[in-house]
């Protein structure tokens, strides 16, 4: 692991995509994570649901590799036995206010690609969804969920098929940008400190995805890189009533405390979502707040039948004064530091958009390599 050709730092769903999809072509490849296997932060904690592209705006990159993504990542699931399910979602609005919010979502989702939207009125929602309370929605047949523990699995044992090497418990500590390079410090388990050069150097670090471009000699904030963690919990029902996503009305930071389901069909509600200063996975949400949220689109709701079930940090790039930051996915040669890829702020719809996210990673790696 001396003289490395592409170094990937992270191994998350994204850093395991980019790994699956380069070592197609490239040899030599490492996946660098710091915890002890795959998937451990925000991979591995969200609502796992493949979305189908209405919530991001026109010709942002979250937009065109959500969508992209989504159909890449069905045909992957459907060949490789990754487990999935196309659900279908309903995006409610359960009051005259937000009936308007409706009809924007609907032309932008349209406008960004996504086939087969349709509004439902009360009646149409009800056949469906008996329990659900809506003066109208938009139903979404592309949206669906996914075993995300199996997906990154498979990306792994592809990659790993391919001779990439996965090296876990070796967290990078710093930096430094050589002529053939970059030489980069690890950390490993036993604290010991180790050596590497790599030509490539990929950053797909999450939640630490700042502090990476920061060793590297940026300056995150002149940069506008410097990430806001954002916790969003979830709490279980101990009904089986559902059988496709409800989304309320989207809100400022999150699409919502909606209702999610996995692949049993199991029913969890969340994220509400928050800022914090530091990572912290307890539930500390009062579930009485996530319970009068919920029952406005599912009145058959109990309070008591709420139990709390996990948490995430989502990496955001926009601050509480912010509505929209789009995914940085920036090749550096400009700052002097060609070689170097910077994947910053990938929060949702981040998991949906990893294949073809990793393809557009990919491209950016075939015209450094043109110009070596």
């Amino acid at each position: 692991m001396t003289d490395i050709n592409i170094t990937i730092i992270g191994a998350g769903v994204i850093g395991l995509a980019i790994a699956w999809e380069l070592s197609r072509k490239y040899e030599n490849i490492v996946i660098v994570e710091r915890h002890n296997s795959f998937g451990q932060e925000t991979s591995s904690r969200n609502s796992e649901v493949i979305h189908s592209g209405i919530h991001y705006p026109p010709g942002s990159l979250k937009a065109n590799l959500c969508v992209e993504g989504r159909g890449m990542l069905y045909d992957i699931c459907k060949n490789n036995g990754v487990g999935h399910e196309r659900v279908g979602k309903l995006l409610v609005a359960t009051s005259e206010e937000e009936i308007d919010l409706l009809e924007t979502l609907k032309k932008q989702g349209e406008e960004n690609g996504v086939e087969g939207l349709l509004f439902y009125e009360p009646a149409d929602i009800k056949r469906i969804e008996p329990a659900v309370n809506a003066k109208l929605a938009i139903y979404s047949p592309d949206s669906g969920i996914i075993d995300s523990h199996n997906l990154m699995s498979y990306f792994a044992h592809v990659a790993e098929s391919r001779d990439a090497l996965i090296v876990y418990n070796s967290e990078v500590i710093d930096i430094a940008r050589k002529n053939y390079g970059f030489e980069f410090k690890v950390k490993g388990l036993d604290k010991t400190i180790d050596k590497f050069t790599t030509k490539i150097l990929i950053n797909s670090a999450g939640l630490c995805s700042d502090k990476i471009a920061g060793m590297c000699g940026i300056d995150i904030d002149e940069a506008g890189y410097r990430l806001h963690l954002c916790k969003g919990e979830y709490f279980s029902w101990n009904k089986k009533i559902l059988n496709h996503l409800i989304y309320p009305v989207p809100h400022k930071f999150s699409l919502g405390i909606h209702a999610g389901l996995d692949l049993n069909h199991d029913i969890k509600f969340g994220p509400n979502a928050y800022f914090v200063d530091e990572i912290d996975y307890q539930v500390n949400t009062e579930k009485e707040k996530f319970y009068n949220s919920i029952k406005k689109y599912l009145p058959v709701i109990k309070l008591d039948e709420l139990s709390p079930a996990m948490s995430g940090i989502r990496p955001k790039l926009q601050t509480e004064e912010e509505d929209f930051r789009d995914f940085i996915i920036c090749p550096e040669s400009e700052r002097d530091l060609p070689g170097l890829i910077n994947l910053i702020g990938i929060e949702s719809p981040g998991l949906t958009a990893a294949p073809a996210l990793a393809l557009y990673v990919a491209k950016m790696i075939d015209s450094i390599y043109s110009n070596l």
